[in-house]
């Protein structure tokens, strides 16, 4: 990869995607530890989440308006470190809510501007983004796999200054990547974001990214949780969500031969049908460890070739004066869908059991299959 910051990039997923696999897993089973109902867990998880229905669009406005995406990134990256720093003062619902919020306004901040400059960077050669892509996967299986360790030997009361470490890595890789712009080409008439919005299947592929993430929300909120109830050991249920996400890094480094051969729409479709299948099997019959390690295997279409698929629409959708509209709206709708996911979810576990609320997010991405099978015309790989 010639003249491509290949491991500056790289090192800012690692880092950023470590985060999320600190919170993905551990989350809810902190919130558990302090003693939070149910109830209480869905509404903290879902904070975060709503926030970023919020901020990344505020920040890709900001973005798309002053072209310092990468100066952004950076204050987004210092500020959810100094906010969430704020845990260690109290740890009240209240407390703990506002910090919630803080951080994620700032952290959501992140994500789509980066995502930006590494298309910036790639200058047209989208098919790569997934190799980069690949360690924020790592440092996921990274994170999940020792925090799950090292909660088996200590008190969960660490959580929070695992969380402040891996933000300062975070904070040290945006000063050490380098920036990049997208291309601009000359200002059309009614290039504007709303007209490129109501482009064929774009507002259908964004209505479905929102259904993907409600059929998420048990699984982020309450999978540790509905594991440990079954029996798994934590160490185990790390290594569980990190087999799901070696996966996603496998089928990463596959997508530029997979976009190739196959049009983003089909591959949307398939990973709305896996994952569909996917919630029905944790719901139902994760007490079989060879369907629970199927399930996570499907890791790989659930999360790898959707976003991936998602990103290259998102990329071909929109002009280089709207990329960060697009990326922003792309973290809003799925942040959207996430915090309705961690809600409906936190409500109906104690109402409803596990399988009846695995069971809803798998209607929910069945319905987004239909959409995109309807609504999204076919493209040309």
């Amino acid at each position: 990869m010639a003249a491509l910051p290949y491991w500056r990039l790289s090192s800012f997923y690692l880092f950023y995607f470590a985060l999320l696999g600190s919170t993905a897993p551990f989350l809810a089973l902190y919130f558990d530890h302090l003693g939070f109902n149910a109830a209480r867990i869905g509404e903290l998880v879902a904070i975060p989440m709503l926030m970023r229905c919020v901020a990344p669009n505020i920040w890709g406005w900001l973005g798309d308006y002053t072209g310092r995406r990468l100066a952004i990134v950076r204050f987004g990256a210092i500020c959810t470190l100094l906010t969430f720093s704020l845990i260690f003062i109290d740890q009240s619902y209240a407390w703990l809510a506002l910090v919630m919020a803080l951080h994620a306004f700032f952290w959501h901040a992140v994500l789509p501007q980066f995502e930006v400059i590494t298309l910036a960077h790639l200058s047209g050669q989208t098919s790569r983004y997934s190799q980069i892509r690949l360690w924020g996967s790592i440092g996921f299986i990274i994170t999940v796999v020792v925090l799950g360790r090292l909660f088996e030997w200590l008190s969960l009361d660490i959580y929070p200054v695992a969380l402040v470490l891996i933000m300062g890595g975070i904070v040290l890789a945006s000063f050490w990547v380098p920036n990049a712009q997208p291309t601009q080409g000359p200002r059309v008439a009614g290039e504007g974001f709303l007209r490129q919005l109501r482009n064929p299947g774009v507002l259908a592929f964004y209505g479905c990214v929102g259904l993907m993430q409600v059929s998420h929300g048990p699984y982020y909120t309450f999978l540790t949780l509905h594991l440990e109830g079954l029996g798994y050991s934590r160490g185990l249920i790390g290594m569980l969500w990190a087999i799901g996400v070696v996966a996603e890094v496998l089928i990463f480094l596959l997508m530029s031969r997979i976009l190739a051969r196959f049009s983003v729409r089909r591959v949307l479709l398939v990973s709305f049908l896996l994952a569909a299948l996917r919630w029905l099997l944790l719901g139902s019959l994760a007490e079989f460890l060879w369907v629970l390690l199927f399930a996570q295997v499907l890791h790989a279409a659930t999360f790898g070739s959707f976003h991936a698929a998602a990103i290259h629409f998102v990329q071909r959708s929109f002009g280089p004066r709207q990329q960060g509209q697009g990326q922003a709206l792309y973290a809003a709708l799925a942040g959207m869908g996430g915090a309705l996911g961690a809600l409906y979810s936190g409500y109906s576990w104690n109402a409803l059991g596990a399988s009846w609320t695995f069971s809803i997010a798998s209607l929910a991405a069945f319905a987004a299959a239909v959409i995109i099978a309807t609504r999204m015309q076919e493209d040309r790989p």
